[in-house]
């Protein structure tokens, strides 16, 4: 590569990086990679694998719009979370969190769960059904978890650098209950077919309500990002969306286009999270 085009990566991938992890991300790369001490993940393990790829960015979007159809856990969002007011923030605390427990010493996992526990601990609402909500109920917990873990693993298999085989998934969702557990999830799914059937489980649960609706317009027509940014941001909406279980979309008024997707959504996925890779640095971009 010539030195411009190192220049110009370098650049980009600062930028996205510091959009991502907020200004003080290089620093808390430097403690959570840094830092000796024992970890809950050895190198080279599944979960280390999946947070760890370009394919997250896919895989986060989508884990927002599933997530949002829990009608208790979206109400919990929408007045606790500032996911308007400053999303970028709750991103970067977001993604710092996911660092800190997949790749930092276990101490300073247990003390990111500790702090999440602590706030979910303080939110507590109604529902505009009437609906009681407690973030720090295990049930949401573990859909949260559910939702999350689906999806991650849903972006890595079709967009990862290096998918991972049948006892690679497992492993991976055995990994993720370590946190989902830590956070408060009872009985937390260790396999992929344990995954599925939770969230199969948790169906007739589902709806999109009038925030759930204002949140995938958020995230998928009007993000807070400049102009410029919007298209490559809109190629890795459309994937994320393209990714969304079937029955699903209908909750969200999100359009079904198999032929689109498996064609031009799939091969901007791709095009998307190896450029991602690319101007991050990563292995197999």
């Amino acid at each position: 590569m010539t030195p411009l085009a190192d220049g110009v990566r370098d650049r980009v991938g600062a930028a996205l990086f510091t959009k991502v992890a907020g200004p003080e991300g290089p620093e808390a790369r430097d403690r959570i990679h840094g830092t000796p001490g024992p970890r809950w993940f050895p190198e080279g393990s599944a979960v280390r694998r999946v947070h760890g790829d370009a394919s997250m960015f896919v895989g986060g979007l989508r884990a927002l719009l599933l997530q949002s159809l829990h009608p208790q856990a979206m109400a919990a969002v929408a007045a606790h979370s500032g996911y308007r007011g400053d999303p970028w923030g709750r991103l970067a605390r977001t993604s710092t969190f996911l660092a800190t427990t997949t790749f930092g010493t276990a101490d300073d996992a247990a003390q990111a769960v500790a702090v999440v526990r602590a706030v979910h601990e303080r939110i507590r609402g109604v529902t505009a059904d009437g609906l009681t909500y407690a973030a720090s109920d295990p049930h949401l917990v573990r859909w949260v978890h559910v939702a999350e873990a689906h999806s991650f693993l849903a972006a890595h298999q079709r967009y990862g650098a290096r998918p991972l085989d049948a006892a690679g998934c497992d492993e991976y969702v055995e990994q993720a209950a370590v946190v989902g557990r830590a956070l408060g999830a009872v009985d937390p799914p260790t396999t992929l077919a344990g995954l599925r059937e939770q969230l199969r489980g948790y169906r007739a649960e589902l709806r999109g309500t009038h925030e759930a609706r204002q949140a995938a317009r958020f995230l998928l027509v009007s993000p807070p990002l400049p102009w410029p940014a919007r298209p490559p941001y809109a190629v890795l909406a459309a994937s994320a969306v393209a990714l969304m279980p079937p029955w699903s979309r209908r909750h969200l008024s999100l359009p079904h286009l198999p032929l689109l997707e498996a064609s031009v959504a799939r091969a901007g996925g791709h095009v998307a999270t190896r450029t991602i890779r690319w101007a991050l640095g990563a292995p197999g971009a």
